[in-house]
């Protein structure tokens, strides 16, 4: 085996990969930390980096070797069926649609995002109500999924379980949970929900589903190595039905990210919002995948006004994103001072139709609402790949049968 072949196969470190691939120390530090690449960890907690990733990423980024864009889909149906609810504009819907997955029903109180899903799937049973007036014990489901909004519970009568969270939007989901008695339970939320009141608010979501008969475990799942055009995270929930034997499957990171220039190429003409001219002015002076710090020291600090003076980077102001890396997460409105994703090359927020390739949404799907109100679908939605991967999991549960090199498969039955 060649010296090059030795290192292929090798955990490299930082240096050794520096060496090897002839770029700096900081080069590789710059990748990691926009999210290019994965830096790996071994038992001892120390960085290493695997060659064949790293040879991959400085390939694409000279143009030679892009992975492109693409929203993924299986030929392959299934006849398992999923009732999710807070189905918002079809983001994780359509994901799990792709995968294989049929659709019994979709619970939304937005009108505007009903809409959207009776538009888009005339199909599929949408209906647009509060959660609490649905009956769910006459449903039949394979899955149940729902994204549903975090809130703190009182622990003053923790010993109640299931009872102490009525009048939150989890009781709604554990109540389906507890009527349909799905085989797979499904709940994907923000990232902060693992440390939510120091971890106490995701600790009694387990413990209470735990008690209505399921096996659980959670992932955060980074959605930019997952076939999406965007950094973006996302604690996911699943849980196996305790009479079922199978494992519990979570998509396996890939080893490639996606980037805006894939993810736009060719992208349709859209409605969006527009800047002021003093705000053009001052976005105009942002470089490519800068941020306020590009500002002339008098405009920064006029235009930030008293956040300039608080303490943290504030990365999300005056941001132009980089075509060569995902994007930012999508926030529900691309202008906000806090949360700026302005196109890469022309000063102006990403339009309706970038923000919905950015979330893997294809072309066809249509957003109803103003155009205020599309964003906020969009930017709410869980990114229609993502649902993709969950969606190969959760089937390959259902039939007791796992693809090892596309999921990371938990010993426990």
């Amino acid at each position: 085996m060649s010296a090059q072949n030795e290192f292929a196969a090798a955990r490299l470190s930082i240096a050794e990969a520096g060496n090897i691939l002839n770029v700096s120390l900081d080069t590789i530090r710059r990748w990691e930390k926009k999210g290019l690449v994965k830096a790996h960890r071994d038992k001892n907690k120390h960085r290493f980096f695997n060659f064949e990733e790293l040879k991959r990423l400085k390939t694409k980024l000279s143009g030679e070797n892009n992975i492109g864009f693409k929203i993924l889909t299986s030929e392959q149906k299934t006849p398992f069926k999923v009732v999710e609810l807070f189905a918002g504009a079809g983001g994780l819907a359509l994901g799990l649609h792709n995968a294989g997955l049929g659709c019994e029903m979709l619970v939304e109180i937005d009108k505007n995002a009903a809409t959207t899903l009776k538009i888009n799937k005339p199909d599929w049973n949408v209906i647009n109500s509060d959660i609490g007036n649905i009956d769910f014990s006459l449903v039949k489901a394979e899955v149940l999924s729902g994204g549903f909004p975090c809130q703190a519970f009182s622990y003053a009568g923790k010993r109640l379980g299931f009872e102490d969270t009525r009048g939150t939007l989890f009781f709604e989901y554990a109540r389906a949970v507890k009527q349909i008695k799905p085989q797979i339970i499904l709940a994907e939320n923000v990232k902060g929900l693992e440390k939510h009141d120091n971890g106490r608010t995701l600790s009694t979501m387990l413990e209470i589903l735990s008690e209505l008969g399921y096996r659980l475990a959670y992932r955060i799942l980074r959605a930019q190595y997952l076939d999406v055009a965007q950094k973006r995270e996302r604690l996911v929930i699943i849980g196996v039905r305790n009479d079922l034997q199978t494992h519990i499957a979570f998509p396996r990171e890939q080893d490639y990210t996606i980037s805006i220039r894939e993810a736009l190429h060719n992208v349709p003409v859209s409605n969006g919002q527009n800047y002021t001219d003093r705000k053009k002015q001052i976005m105009q002076l942002v470089s490519e995948g800068g941020y306020w710090r590009d500002l002339p020291e008098e405009v920064r600090k006029k235009y930030m006004g008293a956040s300039y003076y608080l303490s943290g980077g504030k990365t999300g102001m005056a941001r132009r994103l980089s075509w060569d890396e995902p994007s930012l997460t999508l926030t529900c409105n691309p202008a906000q001072k806090q949360t700026e994703r302005c196109h890469p090359a022309e000063t102006r927020p990403l339009t309706i139709r970038e923000y919905a390739r950015i979330q893997s949404f294809p072309d066809s799907w249509q957003f109803h609402g103003s155009v205020g109100c599309q964003y906020k679908q969009i930017g709410n939605a869980v990114p229609v790949n993502l649902g993709y991967h969950i969606g190969r999991c959760i089937i390959a549960m259902l039939n007791n049968s796992f693809d090892e090199h596309n999921m990371v498969i938990l010993s426990e039955r």
